[in-house]
């Protein structure tokens, strides 16, 4: 079976094309980084009005690079949230009006689960049950997941997310956005222990987390100062290592005591290599095995949301009777048909 999937709830227009769930036929993503770069951050009509205009010749070009027309594809996959809800209209009622076209099954997908679950399109599949940690620019979460459509929620960070904590972190230091790329490219030969950063909530029990003292902190630091270029790196390395130890230690302790064997971590912070580092060093030491999904799959893709809509309209959930781990929008329980 062939699913299209459609991801457009922030910056990235994107389209692939999937088999079976597993077999990645093609991935097309168009980024806007150059367009909401002067704004240091997404502006959301700016990313709706860009995702009108890039979804038909990205979709086209999915399914060019996968060499199939519409009418190989048996089933779509749209990310319905969470995202900028101009954003999310775009490829939900491109979708709906395609598979109306077409006649084929559509299904919404959560945007943080399908990352996640991502795993499943590797060649280093993650045993059930695991631990995974999704860390983005708008979400810091780790959940215990037992099946397809079967994770609970354990904990996640009560204010700014990782990712968002690093964009403001590199604005204050003077750095490009997105601030994370900016951060991790400046920090790796600088020195991490040259400012005592807070880490918030590191030694409480649970899993939840906090970054905005920690971006309250940088702020104190560079207020009234005019940096050295040695100075911002060596502030930009001290603040990275101050989030990758609270989400290290969060994420180990609840894959400790949920007793699991396997680690997965995802999203766009994903691909920060200070954190697969030292999260490869702390499971190897458990005897635990870290899945650190590859780059391309880290950042937001339509792959993911194909692979895991194969599961809900013809594979593990099809009966629709799995229970899921997040609050939805109606519509992703909804599957149409051409009807």
């Amino acid at each position: 079976m062939n699913v299209l999937g459609i991801e457009s709830s922030c910056d990235e227009t994107a389209a692939a094309v999937v088999t079976d769930g597993r077999v990645v036929r093609s991935s097309i993503i168009w980024s806007q980084i150059d367009q909401h770069a002067p704004f240091g951050g997404v502006v959301p009509e700016i990313a709706s009005r860009s995702h009108l205009n890039a979804i038909v010749p990205v979709v086209n070009d999915a399914l060019g690079q996968a060499g199939m027309t519409l009418d190989d594809i048996d089933g779509l996959a749209v990310t319905i949230g969470p995202g900028l809800i101009g954003a999310l209209l775009v490829g939900v009622q491109f979708a709906k009006g395609l598979a109306l076209g077409l006649g084929v099954p559509i299904v919404g997908v959560n945007h943080i689960e399908a990352h996640f679950m991502a795993a499943f399109l590797t060649d280093s599949l993650p045993k059930f049950p695991f631990v995974a940690l999704a860390v983005s620019g708008g979400h810091s979460s780790i959940f215990r997941v037992d099946d397809f459509g079967r994770f609970t929620l354990l904990g996640r960070t009560l204010d700014d997310a990782a990712g968002e904590a690093f964009d403001k972190a590199a604005a204050m230091l003077g750095l490009p956005y997105p601030g994370g790329v900016a951060i991790d490219k400046v920090a790796k030969n600088a020195n991490p222990a040259s400012v005592a950063f807070p880490r918030s909530m590191i030694k409480e029990p649970g899993y939840n987390m906090s970054f905005s003292g920690l971006k309250s902190a940088m702020r104190r630091h560079v207020e009234g100062r005019v940096l050295s270029d040695q100075e911002i790196n060596d502030a930009a390395a001290a603040f990275r290592e101050a989030v990758v130890d609270v989400l290290v230690a969060k994420t180990m302790s609840a894959a400790v005591d949920c007793n699991v064997s396997d680690i997965v971590i995802a999203g766009g912070v994903a691909a920060n290599s200070r954190l697969r580092e030292v999260l490869g060093q702390r499971t190897a030491q458990k005897g635990l095995i870290l899945h650190a999904l590859p780059l391309e799959l880290c950042s937001d893709n339509a792959a993911m949301i194909a692979g895991l809509g194969h599961q809900y309209l013809f594979g593990a959930c099809s009966d629709f009777d799995c229970p899921r781990g997040l609050d939805m929008d109606p519509f992703t329980r909804l599957v149409a048909t051409g009807g």
